[in-house]
């Protein structure tokens, strides 16, 4: 049986560190530490190489990278992120050629224990593992499990209600040539 918390034995799970949840949300798509803040930082001189400013991260140097940037690190590893549609159904998701969810989603910001009346987009994955999917946001103490395909859809169809979220699946590039990541109607 899973232990307490309902996560995997195995499971990799990074937690939040900075503004680094691109990277965090690329790594527990991913099952392991592929990708640094050094590493995230190079793909943004490369996407934006005569920018004194950069758009694809913060000007603090915290992070805060773009979907530009995650996009890049998965292509980097032959795979790519294919951006849902929400006026498709949940239901034509071919789950079995998808390796993973990376989800943009609202956030509130906190100073300490004061929640500050600001909103900033985190990144957060989501993975199966052994039949059953897990939420692997890095602002979570552990994974969370969500479970089958039917709670994953219905988890999905939560996230995208509340507006402001993008949905990326994450495929193998041939996936995504082929368009295999969709069910026919």
């Amino acid at each position: 049986p899973p232990p307490a918390g309902g996560a995997e034995p195995g499971l990799y799970h990074e937690r939040q560190r900075l503004e680094l949840c691109a990277v965090h949300a690329l790594n527990n798509v991913l099952q392991r530490p592929c990708f640094t803040q050094e590493a995230a930082d190079d793909i943004c001189k490369r996407l934006a190489p005569d920018a004194r400013l950069n758009p694809h991260r913060s000007v603090l140097g915290t992070g805060n990278y773009d979907v530009n940037v995650i996009m890049a690190a998965l292509q980097s590893l032959g795979l790519a992120a294919v951006w849902w549609d929400k006026r498709r159904s949940l239901e034509r998701l071919a789950l079995g050629q998808i390796v993973g969810f990376i989800l943009n989603v609202p956030s509130h910001v906190s100073l300490g224990f004061v929640a500050l009346p600001l909103r900033r987009k985190h990144w957060l994955a989501v993975r199966q593992l052994g039949g059953t999917y897990y939420n692997l946001d890095s602002k979570l103490r552990a994974p969370a499990r969500i479970g089958g395909e039917a709670e994953l859809r219905a988890f999905l169809r939560d996230f995208l209600a509340q507006g402001l979220c993008e949905v990326f699946l994450v495929v193998p590039r041939a996936v995504e040539e082929a368009g295999a990541w969709l069910s026919p109607e």
